[in-house]
């Protein structure tokens, strides 16, 4: 590759390539963007329109989901810096590129099945359902940032190792992830009531 082609390839923080980086779930294919970009943020264009938030690069939804409601409510800078540095964790640990770690996080933590309430003469009773594409990876990113989340609370651990932590035991399928066990609790619950 010549020096100009490779200083025009476009890298997420000037550090990690989308080029190799692949979904191999095929029905999260359409709706988990990896849409080369130097600096995810988007400001917000995909807001007003149904289903636009599949256009929005997947590191920029996860950032999206650390802005949760309390202390870093609306600090995307903030929220942006801790992503990029548990980017640089998750390199250091495992020598992946840490956007391959999290496409890997993100189909191991998105659930298949869940449950819904169906009321018929006024009895409820749940029934067993097949989980929206689009809902699986919203469900796989709120789970895993609110495991990262509740895992720094009252710890020396800052949120940046703790995504970086969750992230990679997600990617690796296992249990100790809150993302990936909340993952089969909602599977277990939606097996039984088939």
């Amino acid at each position: 590759m010549s020096q100009t082609a490779q200083s025009q390839e476009i890298m997420l923080f000037q550090k990690w390539s989308f080029k190799d980086v692949a979904v191999k779930d095929i029905g999260l294919q359409r709706y988990l963007n990896l849409t080369p970009m130097v600096t995810p943020h988007s400001m917000g264009r995909h807001e007003h329109q149904r289903f636009r938030k599949s256009r929005v690069n997947i590191v920029e939804r996860l950032i999206n989901g650390l802005m949760r409601s309390g202390k870093n409510a609306g600090k995307k800078a903030k929220a942006t810096n801790f992503v990029k540095e548990a980017f640089d964790i998750i390199n250091i640990k495992t020598s992946k590129n840490p956007i391959d770690v999290l496409v890997m996080a993100i189909e191991n933590c998105a659930p298949c099945e869940d449950t819904t309430r169906i009321s018929y003469g006024g009895v409820v009773y749940h029934l067993s359902v097949d989980v929206a594409p689009q809902r699986r990876i919203d469900l796989a990113i709120r789970h895993i940032t609110e495991g990262a989340r509740q895992a720094s609370i009252n710890t020396p651990k800052s949120i940046q190792e703790c995504l970086s932590d969750e992230l990679v035991l997600a990617s690796n399928k296992d249990i100790k992830s809150a993302g990936f066990a909340k993952r089969n609790e909602i599977e277990r619950i939606a097996q039984s009531s088939r």
